[in-house]
């Protein structure tokens, strides 16, 4: 499984380890039993169990995938979810409720675990601040890209990414028009609030929808009195941090393939 999880981990793909903590009664799988699913839920390695368990499992790590958190999902027989005051479908607290509709009629809990591609940093620019965020946001789980303005911007790795214009002067332009036509979840700007009214203008006179302009944060960065090129660089990791970790914000999470 370890080899299997390497190369998911290497081409970015998100995946699931689901594994069982408890059972009771008759049960294919026994607690210590572990699975990898692929993105779309299904099995790539390990084994859990029956086609019993196996809905419940797809369904428990298509939401942990959907959600960026994990889920225990737990699988019994009708009887014993009515007796416990729950119902087949229920979510609650973490917990994953589903029907055993098999003769066995055996009660199995599983801890589905999603493991999600870190999300793209893109940096525009080669000035003190963007090399100074380069620098701090590789040890808080970014993949970091530093591009230059005129340079094309790739697709994303995987579909979070988050993009800063630290050019200050140079390539401004051309750095926020590649960022406004590209994927992303989250586009800030180093500089002044007249200096990027100013460009919104240009912005607009070349065609880009308003709201997509309006969408840019500017200036990029936490208000925490920042002087400093890593002071800056600091309040800018911090406001994405802020972003990444919102409930529901797609940059911490990644939806399932259809």
């Amino acid at each position: 499984m370890t080899r299997a999880m390497y190369g998911l981990c290497t081409d970015n793909v998100p995946f699931v380890i689901a594994t069982i903590v408890r059972t009771s009664g008759p049960t294919a799988a026994k607690p210590g039993a572990r699975a990898l699913l692929r993105q779309d839920g299904s099995i790539l390695h390990g084994f859990l169990g029956g086609g019993c368990i196996r809905g419940a499992v797809r369904d428990a790590a298509l939401r942990a995938l959907s959600e960026g958190r994990p889920h225990l999902v737990s699988v019994a027989p009708e009887a014993v979810l009515k007796s416990e005051g729950h119902i087949a479908g229920e979510n609650s607290d973490g917990i994953s409720y589903a029907r055993n509709g098999c003769p066995s009629e055996g009660f199995i809990e599983i801890f589905v675990e999603p493991c999600m591609p870190q999300p793209e940093l893109v940096i525009f620019g080669a000035s003190p601040v963007a090399k100074a965020l380069a620098d701090l946001a590789g040890g808080f789980d970014w993949t970091v890209r530093v591009v230059t303005a005129d340079a094309p911007l790739a697709s994303a790795s995987n579909n979070r990414r988050a993009i800063v214009i630290a050019t200050q002067g140079q390539g401004d332009m051309q750095a926020l028009e590649q960022a406004l036509g590209a994927q992303s979840e989250h586009v800030s700007f180093v500089g002044s609030h007249r200096k990027f009214a100013s460009l919104a203008k240009r912005l607009e006179a070349q065609g880009i929808a308003r709201a997509k302009i309006d969408s840019v944060r500017a200036p990029a960065g936490l208000n925490i009195g920042a002087v400093t090129a890593r002071e800056i660089a600091l309040s800018i990791l911090a406001e994405l941090v802020q972003v990444r970790r919102a409930p529901g914000n797609p940059i911490d999470g990644v939806a399932p393939a259809k």
